[in-house]
């Protein structure tokens, strides 16, 4: 289990195999960039984009956005994916479709290879498994749980919906989502995701929406495949000022109340409890790991 969270309000996908996208992808302000090789890259072009990662990578990285890396699932094409994924500079590695805990483990037994005859530190690489069929999603917890290089997990909409033979939407995904997220929780990952799809990019509104209600059920993050999405994201998934304002207000008074052996605190005329001074203080903790990452905006 990773106790360690990156801050990743937005991660933004730009196709592997796309030299324009990614000599602007660090100007966009997402705390992360990943670098697709699965869904967005022809098989025909998979090589050139595999030469090309450690320099899209260092391009990507300019301005301090985190470097990660989605793979193919065949395990022949995710073997070769993770051959040339694996350098510094890269902070993680999607697993899309995630089976199983096997699965998962057999994926991080192979970055550990290449880690080594890398000579780079074992555990450098993390995993975000992305559960996107039925049969995985009641392994949720399983696959969260299968390695210590795991840090996040998401539910994949569109292919889950494929998957299921639902029509993706807010609605029909809230249930999957929200399990998945719990799942996250219970293994010591972020939960990660929208309350919704990413392929409907260009209604901000939407986003904007998926995205604010994504945080309420308990995610931290998300991607997107627009850079349009991405200051959504940073806003979304940010403390508001009044919620900084209000949590340094909650945790003060608890304080002060303590020290007085005062059991009854009250803060804008609401009684406050133990689990509330500890949302207040996640919710500081989490804005000064905001602002450590020299990009709160």
């Amino acid at each position: 289990m990773n106790t360690s969270h990156p801050v990743w309000r937005s991660l933004l996908y730009v196709p592997a195999n796309n030299p324009r996208f990614i000599a602007k992808a660090h100007l966009r302000g997402a705390d992360g960039i990943i670098l697709d090789l699965e869904d967005s890259v022809p098989n025909s072009e998979l090589d050139a984009a595999r030469k090309a990662l450690w320099g899209s990578a260092v391009s990507a990285s300019q301005n301090g956005a985190d470097v990660l890396i989605r793979i193919n699932d065949p395990d022949d094409l995710a073997a070769d994916d993770i051959d040339a994924a694996v350098f510094y500079g890269v902070a993680a590695i999607l697993v899309t479709k995630a089976r199983d805990a096997d699965h998962v483990r057999a994926i991080s037994a192979r970055v550990a290879e290449r880690e080594a005859d890398a000579g780079m530190t074992s555990g450098t690489i993390r995993l975000v498994p992305m559960i996107e069929t039925a049969a995985a999603y009641f392994k949720a917890v399983e696959i969260g749980a299968a390695d210590p290089r795991n840090v996040a997990m998401n539910l994949g909409g569109e292919d889950f919906a494929a998957d299921m033979g639902l029509a993706p939407g807010a609605d029909t995904l809230a249930l999957a989502k929200q399990q998945v997220a719990i799942a996250a929780r219970a293994t010591g990952l972020m939960p990660m995701g929208l309350m919704g799809t990413v392929a409907d990019f260009l209604d901000l509104e939407g986003i904007k929406i998926a995205a604010e209600t994504a945080r309420r059920f308990g995610m931290e993050g998300a991607s997107c495949v627009h850079p349009s999405n991405v200051p959504i994201l940073n806003a979304a998934f940010s403390p508001s000022p009044e919620e900084i304002d209000n949590a340094r207000r909650v945790v003060d008074a608890y304080a002060d109340a303590t020290a007085k052996g005062s059991g009854a605190i009250t803060v804008d005329g609401k009684m406050i409890d133990v689990p509330v001074v500890q949302r207040a203080e996640k919710t500081l903790a989490r804005w000064a790991a905001i602002e450590g990452r020299g990009n709160a905006g």
